[in-house]
């Protein structure tokens, strides 16, 4: 199959595009000019000769639907603007020459971008990792890539319910090596000083008082695949030292015995703390620290991910209808789920879509009645018939970073405006008429914002 990558220019070298082209041909990459031609995570190759506001508007405007890879031409770009690049959201920055190693660059990164693509895309980690949110989604690319390109250790840190035991399992469903175990999850809250040996490394018979055979640790069972190591900012300090040979080297000794042993596991830890935080305040070994965060990802909250809401309310609801009729869900249900706060994140969600699902009776959609009277809001909150789930969100967004209502009410107006402008074809009466204000009023309140147009 041939693959494709868009071409667009913001230098005005047209020779590049030929070079580019002709160079590209030769590793079967067909390079095009039609945006059309291309979708959502496709590639895109931006030429920039120069990087000023506008560029960056329009990388970043890009970014969020392409891969983009910026071709500095026709010299290097300075260091500080290859930096404001990345922050804008493209993939990579490289300086175009006309040879075979840039062309080798270019395919390299086209495959790798590709392969990250197909892994994240896979039924199976999406219905692990349910989402479609840009923070979510690319959360999960980086994840299929330290899964897929890399043997490191991975540490994920994140409020409780936001999903860390899930990443984990992913990390183990994509690892690809034959015949490995089952994914090991160690409980740190639940080690204790006395017995922490036993569990973490296994012991010869007769190491203490009841032990009549020798058992098998965390770190054996994983042998071959993966180890999760869950609330690890739990364990005590004393116990923090016991994994810095094991980690390190992959070597352990059973309690009671005299024999190392190898073991060859994925190493993965899970925190709702700051470790870094806990590194300075002297209650996390430093040691042990930069060996667990070889990678460090961090789930957001809910609350910056609202959109996948509805997502995830259909995906609980199909897993407890287990193979039974789907439900769906009443719109002012809905509106409610979207708009609620989760303080303990999906799984909060989780238990509360659980609860719906038992308590709807007969035909139709779950609706209102079916909430638990402890889950219902305090008094009664009108929301508007033409209050869009799309409106909600983004207000709901809105407070959660602390957006006053001034302000809120301000930027609503503006875009109420700037629409009806927009509908009116820039004539004021009849946007003054739609909008229900006096042709004096609009004209006032376009020049106290600077005179808002219609763009």
């Amino acid at each position: 199959m041939t693959l494709s990558i868009w071409f667009k220019s913001f230098s005005g070298e047209a020779a590049v595009a030929t070079a580019v082209t002709k160079r590209l041909a030769h590793f079967g990459l067909t390079v095009r000019s039609d945006e059309s031609f291309f979708h959502d995570g496709d590639c895109c190759l931006a030429a920039v000769s120069a990087v000023d506001a506008t560029v960056i508007a329009d990388l970043e405007k890009l970014s969020r639907s392409f891969h983009v890879v910026v071709l500095s031409v026709p010299k290097s770009l300075p260091r500080e603007s290859r930096w404001q690049l990345l922050h804008a959201g493209v993939a990579d920055v490289l300086d175009w020459t006309d040879d075979r190693i840039f062309a080798e660059q270019i395919v390299a990164r086209v495959h790798r971008h590709l392969e990250i693509e197909r892994l994240a895309n896979d039924d199976s980690i999406r219905n692990l990792l349910v989402g479609d949110s840009p923070a979510w989604r690319e959360l999960v690319r980086r994840l299929v890539e330290i899964a897929s390109f890399s043997g490191g250790t991975l540490l994920v840190v994140g409020e409780t319910g936001t999903g860390k035991e899930q990443i984990a399992r992913a990390l183990h469903l994509l690892d690809r090596r034959d015949h490995k175990p089952d994914l090991v999850i160690v409980d740190c809250t639940t080690l204790s000083p006395e017995l922490s040996g036993s569990e973490l490394f296994g012991h010869e018979r007769g190491a203490f008082t009841g032990a009549v055979a020798a058992r098998d640790g965390a770190f054996a069972l994983a042998d071959g695949g993966t180890l999760l190591l869950d609330e690890i900012g739990e364990l005590p300090m004393p116990l923090q030292a016991q994994l810095l040979r094991v980690i390190q080297e992959h070597t352990y000794k059973r309690v009671g015995g005299n024999v190392w042993h190898n073991t060859e596991f994925r190493l993965i830890c899970a925190t709702n703390r700051d470790l870094e935080q806990c590194v300075r305040n002297a209650t996390f070994r430093a040691d042990l620290y930069y060996r667990l965060a070889d990678w460090i990802l961090r789930p957001p909250p809910l609350r910056e991910r609202r959109e996948d809401i509805p997502l995830l309310v259909r995906h609980f609801l199909e897993h407890a209808a287990n193979g039974g009729s789907k439900v769906e869900v009443d719109p002012s249900l809905a509106d409610f789920l979207l708009c609620r706060d989760y303080p303990g994140n999906v799984r909060d969600l989780k238990r509360i879509v659980m609860r719906l699902h038992a308590r709807h009776v007969g035909p139709g959609p779950i609706t209102i009645g079916a909430l638990p009277a402890d889950d219902r809001p305090d008094g009664v909150t009108l929301i508007e018939p033409w209050a869009e789930p799309g409106l909600l969100l983004a207000l709901q967004r809105a407070l959660d970073q602390g957006i006053a209502l001034k302000e809120i009410g301000r930027a609503v107006t503006n875009v109420a405006i700037r629409m009806s402008l927009a509908q009116e074809n820039g004539n004021l009466q009849r946007a003054a008429k739609r909008l229900g204000v006096t042709d004096r009023a609009l004209q006032m309140r376009r020049a106290s914002h600077g005179g808002l147009t219609s763009d």
